[in-house]
């Protein structure tokens, strides 16, 4: 059994070679390809290789049964039907594998495929488009490949209007947050889901036609079926749209009217929840991602209203209770046109994913610093270290900067983990800081905010003296990756050009001494158990410990002597450490 199986149905494909070759350059779990000729011969030669399946019919049979048809014959887990002319990530294939779940229908990012150019003697280059003569000689022009996945745009939301005819959703996009996103539907070149669930959902129903409406026939019967739909932006795939006919045009000849057809059997089928396997009415999902423009405004008032009607019917079949569905007031409710965005984001999308991002000089106490990393280990998050030598803790990277051990290299190991790093969420850890497991069960409430951990307890090594006061520490800095990437790149593009400087200040967004192009604000959190910041010979910044030492006074003063902190049993092992460490 292999791990996935590509399904491609095809048909007047001038780049069904090249789509096959690329998955095969690009794919790295145990994957392999169904590809489908549906009535005709491929244009170009197909890679002989193991990977490769084709099946060939003399004449045609459709798009959804020849998807069907290589879904019927693969063994495989997991299924991912894909057009055949499109290019992808590298090992998307197991980016998309490690996250997924068998009630998913999960989709990279789609991006736009630059497949050719048209090259003509007299230097005239044209656009990927239908074959014609070069516009200024008159000569006929050739097809040069380029198969570039263009980075821009980047598609992640979509939806349907009233009539379920496909949208893209730039305003739900910009609600998007992590790399495991939802999305109410689909475009139809590309889906990945369970062998079991493609054939216990029949996502390729052959009732609808031929071709059309399928990325709302799949995404739909996800949902309604208890599923989720799911955009991963860890990885992408790149689409060519072929919607400039003649030669360019779409590869399965399909008049409007059938198109039409599909789309009013889907209509049929969701707005009267018709679909045999589902346990939520079309209203649940709508009401999920409203306001659905469209839906949500004056001109889709009655269609929304017959769903309401459909949905409050088909709970009242399943025996729901009566209470949760209050006719009246619910139709009202969503039939406004001025329903607020509802701020539900930790119910709209996946559980944000958090990750460590922990970096060293290489300088500290062998022992302290083992006893930094097991404290760190007990938040069972990934970790990814930094270190100008190569350590043995969670996934290493080594800095090769200058040898040095001031701030400007710290904030360039800063960076590189940030770069590195997929998770959604970071917490910047220090290679002195003892940290409690508290910390890490705290969650940025808004994406574009940086969150520092207020409680902090100072400790001096050589005797065990600690004081606690109210203050924020680049060590107990958490935020969601990309704000912090913004910025640390911005930090260190400045260091490049001009240096570390104080001025600059370690703590970013804590002061407005520096005009930085992009500005974020920040807050203060307070765990119930402080971290330790431990004070030894190697620490890159001096510490106060007395109130006198402050021109402007800190709060929640508290001193402690014996190596004790509240909340901490750590005094033995900290007195067992090197005092010169």
């Amino acid at each position: 059994m292999r791990d996935l199986s590509i399904l491609i149905p095809s048909r007047n494909e001038m780049f069904l070679s090249n789509t096959i070759q690329d998955i095969l350059n690009n794919i790295e779990a145990d994957t392999e390809v169904i590809a489908v000729l549906d009535g005709q011969w491929p244009m170009e030669p197909i890679p002989d290789n193991p990977r490769v399946i084709l099946i060939h019919y003399s004449e045609s049979i459709g798009q959804r049964s020849a998807t069907n048809v290589a879904a019927r014959i693969s063994k495989a887990k997991y299924l991912m039907k894909v057009d055949a002319h499109c290019a992808f990530d590298k090992g998307f294939d197991v980016k998309l594998l490690t996250d997924m779940q068998d009630n998913w229908t999960q989709v990279p990012i789609m991006r736009n495929l630059h497949a050719f150019d048209w090259v003509c003697e007299c230097g005239n280059i044209r656009y990927q488009g239908p074959t014609k003569p070069c516009e200024k000689c008159g000569k006929d022009m050739k097809r040069e490949i380029r198969w570039i996945a263009k980075t821009n745009p980047q598609s992640t939301a979509y939806r349907y209007d009233t009539t379920l005819h496909f949208q893209y959703w730039q305003d739900w996009k910009k609600k998007q947050i992590g790399d495991l996103v939802e999305t109410i539907s689909l475009q139809g070149s590309c889906f990945m889901c369970t062998r079991e669930k493609y054939l216990e959902l029949n996502l390729c129903d052959e009732t609808w036609g031929s071709w059309g409406n399928q990325g709302t026939e799949v995404a739909t019967k996800t949902w309604l079926s208890g599923g989720r739909v799911i955009v991963n932006k860890k990885t992408y795939y790149a689409h060519m749209f072929r919607t400039q006919g003649g030669d360019f045009g779409f590869p399965y000849t399909q008049s409007g009217r059938a198109v039409e057809r599909a789309r009013q059997h889907s209509r049929e089928m969701f707005f009267n929840n018709k679909f045999e396997k589902q346990v939520y009415p079309l209203s649940w999902l709508l009401d999920k991602f409203k306001p659905v423009p469209d839906w949500h405004e004056e001109s889709g008032k009655a269609v929304l209203q017959q769903v309401m009607e459909a949905g409050e019917a088909f709970y009242k079949e399943r025996g729901a209770p009566l209470e949760s569905l209050q006719r009246d007031k619910r139709i009202e409710a969503a039939l406004s046109i001025s329903v607020p965005v509802p701020n539900k984001t930790e119910t709209f999308f996946p559980v944000p994913t958090k990750g460590v991002l922990f970096y060293t000089n290489n300088r500290l106490n062998m022992k302290l610093a083992a006893l930094v990393r097991k404290q760190i280990a007990k938040s069972g998050l990934p970790v990814t270290c930094v270190s100008q030598k190569p350590v043995g803790f969670g996934t290493n990277l080594v800095f090769k900067g200058d040898g040095k051990s001031g701030q400007a290299n710290m904030y360039r190991q800063i960076l590189m983990g940030l770069e590195h790093m997929k998770e959604d969420i970071i917490y910047l850890a220090e290679a002195d800081v003892l940290y409690h497991p508290m910390h890490f069960q705290f969650t940025p409430a808004e994406p574009n905010k940086f969150y520092y951990n207020g409680n902090y307890w100072v400790l001096r090594l050589k005797d065990g003296y600690a004081v606690h006061y109210n203050a924020q520490w680049l060590s107990g800095l958490v935020s969601y990756r990309e704000p912090l990437l913004v910025h640390m790149r911005e930090r260190v593009e400045m260091i490049d050009r001009e240096g570390f400087s104080l001025n600059m200040g370690h703590e970013p967004m804590t002061h407005k001494r520096i005009a930085w192009k992009t500005w974020y604000e920040y807050e203060v959190f307070n765990p119930g158990v402080a971290n330790i910041d431990i004070v030894h010979s190697g620490n890159m910044t001096l510490k106060k410990w007395k109130l006198d030492d402050f021109r402007t006074k800190p709060k929640f003063w508290e001193e402690s002597t014996g190596y004790s902190v509240p909340g901490w049993n750590l005094a033995e092992e900290l007195k067992r450490i090197d005092k010169s460490a």
